[in-house]
């Protein structure tokens, strides 16, 4: 795996595991007991917490690419034999 694949494997990761992560600990204003801005939708969050989902994405986008790396690197799982068989 040359260092582009590498980063482009990484970035694919990343943005999965964002999508996962982003529904956890949303709470909209009828469930904080809040008024809702004017102009906002009732479904949009009261304190989305960006950074924090950023960092726990990085964080297990980076163990998840580890795993990936080994596997690839010491060619642990290869479909190529399958397929000439």
């Amino acid at each position: 795996m040359t260092w582009y694949s590498g980063v482009i494997a990484f970035v694919i990761i990343w943005w999965m595991v964002l999508f996962m992560v982003l529904p956890f600990g949303v709470r909209t204003a009828a469930e904080e007991h809040v008024e809702l801005v004017p102009g906002s939708a009732p479904s949009a969050p009261t304190r989305p917490r960006l950074l924090l989902k950023f960092g726990v994405t990085t964080g297990i986008s980076v163990v998840l690419f580890a795993v990936f790396w080994v596997v690839a690197h010491y060619d642990l799982l290869n479909f190529r034999n399958y397929l000439n068989s």
